[in-house]
């Protein structure tokens, strides 16, 4: 997009500042993580720089989960300005026997708004190690239990998917701009 996407606006709040709010009402440790190169981040919350350089999202969750006191993790896009407090919900609730807990919509794996657990770091590190960097190919290792969550299943959460939409695009903000004007429907929730 050309500019940093934790500062663009949707309503009266960057993307990073809406997720944020969404994380603090479910979550009592955060810790956001963002590349080595990118300019610093104020946040009252610890920021730390990926563990691995150019790695992308992978090297994000890597660093998180080698940081984190917690068994298990959330990871969500900072680009994602609908996080919907019941679905992060849904997917905490289905972590027990589970290294992921990750959606599955018609367009494809959501592995930005996901649970991961340790097990996942020698995966990782060996993704790494290979450069096979696509983040989504980590559930099809058969050394992690990975419980995938069907639209279906979602939709009586989240039946508009908003929690799942990100802004990679200019067209993507102004949608997430327009869509954030619209009231949600209360017979859809």
């Amino acid at each position: 997009m050309g500019e940093d996407k934790r500062y663009l606006h949707v309503g009266e709040r960057t993307l990073f500042e809406r997720s944020l709010a969404v994380l603090r009402s479910l979550f009592q440790n955060i810790l956001v993580v963002i590349a080595q190169d990118s300019p610093p981040l104020q946040a009252d919350v610890p920021v730390i720089r990926d563990l691995i350089p150019d790695c992308g999202s992978l090297g994000g969750l890597y660093t998180g989960l080698r940081q984190a006191s917690t068994e298990h993790i959330f990871v969500v896009g900072c680009d994602m300005p609908f996080l919907n407090p019941q679905a992060v919900r849904y997917v905490i609730a289905l972590k027990d026997n589970a290294d992921i807990v990750m959606a599955q919509r018609k367009n494809g794996l959501q592995p930005m708004h996901a649970l991961y657990g340790r097990r996942c770091l020698p995966v990782l590190e060996e993704m790494v190690r290979t450069h096979h960097l696509k983040i989504q190919d980590i559930v099809v290792n058969p050394s992690l239990n990975v419980r995938l969550i069907k639209e279906a299943e979602l939709s009586r959460i989240d039946p508009e998917g908003r929690s799942f939409l990100n802004v990679n695009t200019p067209s993507d903000l102004e949608a997430a701009r327009r869509l954030h004007a619209r009231p949600i429907d209360p017979h859809s929730q």
